[in-house]
Order: C-alpha cells, then sequence, then structure tokens
C-alpha cells in the first residue's frame, strides 16, 4: 500500500531545534534534487507526528484567515478580485495571472508562493509550501515563472521552479524543477520529450 506524506506548514515562529536543510541527515536522493536544497526543515518532537505540532508553526488565527480567502478564491470567477485577495495573504502575484477554479494555493504559507506576470494556475491545481512528515515539517518557496502554465488537478510540491514559459501536464505530481519552456507529466512529473 502507498503511503501519502501530507503537505502543510508555515514559517513563522519556529523552536531552536529547527534545522535549515537538514545537511546533517540528507539521503543520496536528496542530494539529486535541487529542491530539497531550498526547503527548510523542522524538527517537531513529542509522541505525535508533526502535524499536531501545526499551531506551534503558524498561529491559528493566520490559518483561518487564509482559509477563508482561499475558499473565497477557489469559487470566484473575478481573475482581478482572485489576485487581490491572495496578494493580501502574501502571496506574490504578478500581472496578468490566471487561477482556475477550485484552484489552491497553501493555506499555512502561502506567503511563501510566487507566481510570475502571465501565469496561469489551472482548475483545480495546488501549489504547497509546506509536508508535514512524522518527525518534522518542511517549508519552501514555490515559484511559478512567467507565462508557466500548471494544468488542471496538478500537484506542485515546497520548493519546486517552474521555469518561465513551462508547462506541467494535468494531474501531475511536480516534485522536481520544471526548466523553462519545458513539459512535463507524470506521477512524478518528468520531461516529456518533443517529437
Amino acid at each position: 500500500m502507498k503511503r501519502f506524506k501530507i503537505a502543510a506548514c508555515e514559517r513563522s515562529s519556529v523552536s531552536d531545534d529547527t534545522r535549515t536543510n537538514g545537511d546533517d541527515d540528507r539521503t543520496a536522493s536528496d542530494e539529486s534534487n535541487p529542491r530539497y536544497g531550498r526547503v527548510t526543515r523542522h524538527s517537531t518532537v513529542g509522541p505525535y507526528n508533526s502535524i499536531f505540532h501545526w499551531t506551534d508553526a503558524r498561529h491559528p488565527l493566520r490559518v483561518m484567515v487564509n482559509y477563508v480567502v482561499v475558499l473565497v478564491c477557489r469559487v470566484c470567477p473575478s481573475m482581478r478580485l482572485k489576485n487581490w485577495l491572495l496578494r493580501r495573504i502574501g502571496v506574490t502575484v504578478g500581472t496578468g495571472v490566471a487561477w482556475g477554479l477550485e484552484s489552491t494555493p497553501d493555506v499555512f504559507w502561502p506567503d511563501l508562493i510566487t507566481v510570475e506576470d502571465h501565469a496561469i494556475v489551472g482548475y483545480d491545481a495546488t501549489v504547497l509550501c509546506h509536508e508535514f512528515l512524522q518527525e518534522e515539517y518542511r517549508t519552501g518557496e514555490v515559484v511559478i515563472g512567467e507565462r508557466a502554465m500548471v494544468g488542471a488537478g496538478a500537484v506542485v510540491l515546497p520548493g519546486v521552479e517552474v521555469g518561465a514559459g513551462a508547462q506541467v501536464a494535468a494531474n501531475s505530481l511536480v516534485t522536481e524543477d520544471v526548466p523553462p519552456d519545458a513539459t512535463v507529466a507524470g506521477v512524478p512529473a518528468t520531461v516529456q520529450d518533443e517529437d
């Protein structure tokens, strides 16, 4: 049975046991993926997994406000209003950015998201800036480059950079950076050869 990592985090108050980039216990697979160098690891202590510590990571009131704004944006048809609301909770939104209905920016750390000019985040796509794991949670900035497109139902993980003009196919899981002007697809998403 596959085990899925649940994502959710924030970058505010963090305890003294926080490790940046976790250089002391990175695996060989981590070394080959540049996104891990842009992810901050936050250790959690206690008998429960890291999700139980979310209130230490982000103030509950801040998360509630973010959630309400994201919920409104998911159903709002107006691009202008969506972009204005998302900027209010910290998302860096360029000119002419389009968010599809039901698209979901990270509720815990929206301030770690940058969507550059004329990019598209498609229907029901999710942009995550956190991952809650068993003994730690990770946070990382996500950048979606100018004129890039993230397809319907795609999920972009923390620390990922989607290059300018890149295209992410529908229902893809983006675990690594996407080069500019490349097309990626799949779970995990890989670069597709042009025929």
